[in-house]
């Protein structure tokens, strides 16, 4: 399994949210995660890379 941690900016309240997401479900994932903050649900669209280990994170509310 290959990790990487980084954070995303929850799309209700704007606080930074740490995440460790998993490489080995692909380069591009989509899920739903609530913020750690508000626990209002963020529609989050990873995309990483498995050969530097990097992944960005982009988050949505479900109105968008």
């Amino acid at each position: 399994m290959k990790t990487t941690e980084t954070t995303y900016s929850c799309a209700y309240c704007g606080e930074p949210n740490d995440i460790v997401v998993d490489l080995s479900g692909g380069e591009v994932q989509q899920y739903i995660e609530d913020c750690q903050v508000c626990c209002r649900p963020n529609s989050l669209y990873i995309t990483g890379n498995t050969g530097t280990g990097e992944a960005w994170v982009e988050a949505f509310t479900d109105d968008e």
